[in-house]
This record gives structure tokens, sequence and C-alpha cells, in this order.
């Protein structure tokens, strides 16, 4: 941390005067409090800062955090929030451990586009209320909120909160474009603040909110509590491993010359959000807000996320006065542009243009996430995702018919050879030979008629599993039972276990059917149709 120290500490003040808004904003918008959100920061933001794996990763409250918690806050209150922050951060550590952190790169890109595409979504709604100035109403349910805040709002017209928060929004959103290096979120939350104070608008303020850190609890040890926490605390865990992951990994690539470590970031999570709910913090994540501008801003090491901390820390204890001031409607507006600038629009356009799958499964995705519960969302996304891949997959199976290579036996006449077509039909088998291909490429083998010897080819297939080890077997039992011959050749290696494990191979090996090349079947085969009678004897 010694390298240079200067772009480190520049860098980390200009993360903590972007942070600053976020952590409150995020506090509040979960039901925690904005204390809670600022304890986060700091407490989580230290702590990942020495433990985790990527030297240029802010970590803190989130968004998508935020989304998760609020169904928590809502049937188990602050205790439980911290039980399942505490219960979440020993799940992580575990992950390291078990170096779980290389499984998270097999994500696909329109599952996580279209998960931060409903996180925005979400984040956009919850700030509804205090954009319009009335009162939430207490649902879990986003969309409901913000449609009993709307309708309140055409009761009762509050103009000034939803005027504020549209001017910091659009400051926000121009100034991004304008000038991506200034923070216009905290330029924009202090003269909004100095504004309103000084005219006396009719706004609510963050002091209008109850005060005060959650106590942290030892409710988890309660076994009629634990079972109600254990889901959540696994889905914040997953959660936070798959957005930590994903920020220390868009650092990289804005970097250029850093590599994080997906297991050692894995502890480092762990052990913030092990520690933060002892300081009434809630449970955190590598922020990609945050994390994008700390090397933007040029910074090199670890340093500037603790410089970072440091800062807001001294806020917390110094300014607390001061902060207690700002609107709500502020904060909204920075959460909306904060929303906005979540989504890479071209990079969903983009997926949209690619392939019908991928827009399903972004669509598909984003609208979980925002009708359903987070973690269900990805899950969901990654079924239908797997799914369409294993689709894609199959359809390069093949199974198709090739003609007897008669220059294998030149020496013999046309008549034998028309014989040979007549009686023996050859199949290539190529691609993947697994449950989701075999049964459409065999159905048809299984069907063959009118020949007496079918010869099947698999020196081009690339994996066999149980189901196609299995229906290969029913389709040859199949032909057998019909009286029809059949001799399978090149299969290749590494190929035999799931054959061998059900019996094929070996009841094959004894009959004699089973070659390792073509020409030793067809000539197997050959043999075969002379000592029924089909093709004439050679002379002696």
């Amino acid at each position: 941390m010694r390298r240079s120290p200067r772009n480190d500490l520049l860098a980390g003040l200009t993360v903590a005067i972007v942070a600053l808004p976020l952590a409150l904003g995020f506090g509040i918008s979960s039901g925690m409090g904005a204390a809670s959100g600022l304890a986060t920061a700091v407490v989580a933001g230290s702590l990942a800062a020495v433990f985790g794996g990527s030297a240029l990763q802010v970590s803190g409250t989130s968004g998508a955090m935020t989304v998760m918690l609020m169904p928590i806050m809502s049937m188990h209150g602050a205790t439980g929030v911290l039980t399942v922050g505490l219960l979440a951060g020993l799940l992580l550590i575990g992950l390291a451990l078990a170096r779980a952190g290389r499984y998270m790169a097999l994500v696909p890109a329109p599952v996580v586009a279209g998960f931060t595409v409903g996180i925005a979504c979400v984040i956009g709604l919850q700030q509804i209320p205090h954009a319009l100035g009335v009162p939430a109403h207490d649902s879990d349910k986003v969309a409901v909120v913000a449609w009993h805040a709307l309708t309140d709002f055409l009761d009762t017209p509050r103009w000034w909160a939803m005027v504020v928060t549209l001017l910091v929004a659009v400051v926000l959103l121009a100034g991004a474009r304008l000038r991506p290096t200034v923070p216009f979120s905290l330029v924009a939350v202090v003269l909004t603040t100095v504004v309103a104070e000084l005219a006396a608008l009719p706004l609510a303020r963050i002091g209008d909110l109850p005060a005060g850190l959650p106590a942290p609890s030892l409710g988890f040890l309660d076994p009629v509590v634990l079972p109600s926490l254990l889901a959540p605390a696994v889905a914040v865990a997953a959660l936070a491993a798959l957005e930590s992951l994903l920020s220390a990994s868009v650092a990289d690539g804005m970097s250029g010359g850093h590599r994080h470590d997906p297991d050692r970031e894995l502890f480092g999570q762990g052990v913030a959000n092990l520690v933060a709910p002892m300081f009434g913090g809630m449970p955190g994540t590598g922020a990609m807000v945050r994390t994008a501008v700390n090397v933007r801003s040029g910074a090199r090491t670890r340093l500037a996320a603790l410089a970072h901390a440091a800062i807001l820390a001294a806020i917390v204890y110094a300014a607390a006065g001061l902060v207690s001031r700002i609107p709500l409607a502020a904060l909204a507006g920075v959460l909306l542009a904060t929303s906005v600038r979540m989504v890479e629009f071209e990079s969903v356009r983009a997926m949209f243009r690619s392939t019908r799958g991928d827009a399903v499964v972004l669509v598909l995705t984003a609208v979980a996430t925002l009708m359903l519960d987070t973690v269900l969302a990805v899950i969901l996304g990654l079924v239908v995702a797997g799914a369409l891949a294993l689709r894609a997959l199959a359809r390069n199976a093949s199974l198709d018919p090739e003609p007897l290579r008669h220059d294998l036996q030149p020496q013999h006449t046309e008549r034998e050879h028309a014989l040979l077509a007549e009686h023996i039909v050859t199949y290539r088998l190529a691609g993947p030979l697994f449950f989701a291909a075999a049964h459409r490429l065999l159905v048809d083998l299984s069907d063959v008629t009118d020949v007496s010897v079918v010869i099947l080819r698999m020196s081009r297939v690339t994996t066999i599993d149980a189901s196609g080890a299995l229906v290969l077997s029913d389709a040859i039992g199949r032909l057998e039972r019909r009286g029809i011959m059949v001799y399978v050749s090149g299969i290749p290696d590494g190929h035999h276990r799931p054959l061998e494990a059900l019996g094929v191979i070996a009841r094959l090996d004894r009959a004699g059917q089973a070659f390792a090349t073509t020409s030793e079947a067809i000539a197997a085969a050959r043999d075969r149709l002379r000592s029924t009678g089909v093709l004439p004897r050679l002379a002696s």
C-alpha cells in the first residue's frame, strides 16, 4: 500500500463521496435505517478490503442486497436481518474453504443482465414514495408500494418532493455523461439540502426517520427462529457471492493488470458479513458502482478502499447532525439515477439481437426478479439457460446412414458388393450421446427393417452418459429381437465406462460384435452373412 499512497487516498476520498448518499439511501430502502447503511459501508468495507481477494474492490451496501433484505425485514425485523447477515457470513467462509469461487464464473451473461435489469426496476420502484413525498405502505412487493404511493400522491399532491427528486436524478445522469470523474451525487445532495434548509421546503428528512442502530441479537440461537432464518441466509450468501465476484471481475477488466482471487474474495466477504451485524450493519457485498469509481479514480491498492471506509467513519462521528438534514427526496433522486446507470443498455440490446434464447432468459430473469424472489429469479434463469444450452447441444448430435466402403475388399464381385449393400447398413453416430439427445437419435434406429446387420460407427461420439448408454442398449436389444445383428466400432477412449457399467460392451465383446475399426466390423458382418447363407461362401 506504500507504492502510490497519494493516488489511493484521493481515490478513497472520491469513492467515499459517492458512497455516502448510496449508503444512506440503501440503508433507508432496506428498512434498517441510514445509520445501518453507514455502519455496513464502514465495517464491511474495511474488513473486505483487508481480507478480500481483490485489491480494487469496494464493499458495502448494494441495491440487489437491499431488495433481498426487504422481505426479511418485513417478516423478522432488524434482529432477523442482523442474524441473517451473520449466518450468511459463516456460509461465505464455508464456500471459500470449499473453493467454490471458480464456479461463479459459470453464470450465463443473460442471467446476470436480466438480474441487473430486474434489480434496477425494483430500486426505482422503491423510491416512488420518497419521490412523491408520501409515506410508504408496509408491503414487501415494491409494485404494490409504488401503486399506493401514486394513489396517495394523487389525493394530496406534494410537488416539491417530486421536483427535488427529478432535479437530482437529471443532474446525476447528465453529469455522468459530461464529467464522469466529478462526484455529482454529493454535489446535488449538498445543494439540495442547503436550498431546502434556507427555503424551509416541506420535505421529509433523514432525521425524521427512526434513529439509532438496531441492537445486535443472538436470536439465531433460538431453535424456533433458526429454521425460518436459514433459507434467507442461504439466499443472502448466494447473492453476496455472485455480486461480489462479478464486481471483482469488472474491476479486473477495467484495470487491465489486476487479477482477483475468487476464493479469497468469498472469505473476505464472509468475514465482513460476520462482523458487520455486530455493529448494527446489514449484509453487504462488493459494490459495482463504487468499485468502478475506485478504478476510474486511479486506485492501485487496498489503501483506497480502506481510506473510503475511514472517511465514512469520520462522517458518522463528526457530521451526523448534518447528514440528518438531507431530504429523502434527494436520496431518492440519487438512487433513481443509480438504477438507470446500473443497466448496460448496449449489452442488453446486443443480447436481444444475438439469439432468441438469450432474449428469453434475460426477460424471464428480469421479470422474476421484479415479481418474485431475487435468488429464485437467478435459479429460474439458470435452469432455463441450462435447458436451452442442452437443447442446442443436443442438436449437434446426429445419426446418419453411410454407404458401405466397397474398397475394403476390392477382390469381391459386384454381385457380392450389391448383396452387402442390401443386407448391411452402417450408421455414423456423432456428437454427444446424452440424455437430451439419445432418445431423438436412436428412436429411428430401433425401427430399422429389411436388413440383416447394423453397424454403428461411434468414433465421433464426444460424450456418453448413463441415459445414452441405456437408450443404446435398448435400441440394440430391439434390433436383435427382430433378428438383426448389431456391431459397434470405434468407441473413443474414455467412453467405455458408462457402456461397461450397463453391460453393453461386455455383452457385445463376448459375442464378438465390438471392434476397434469399421473395417473389422464389416469383415465380421460379411463372415456372418456367409455363415447364414445370405452371401455365397468363398471357394476353398
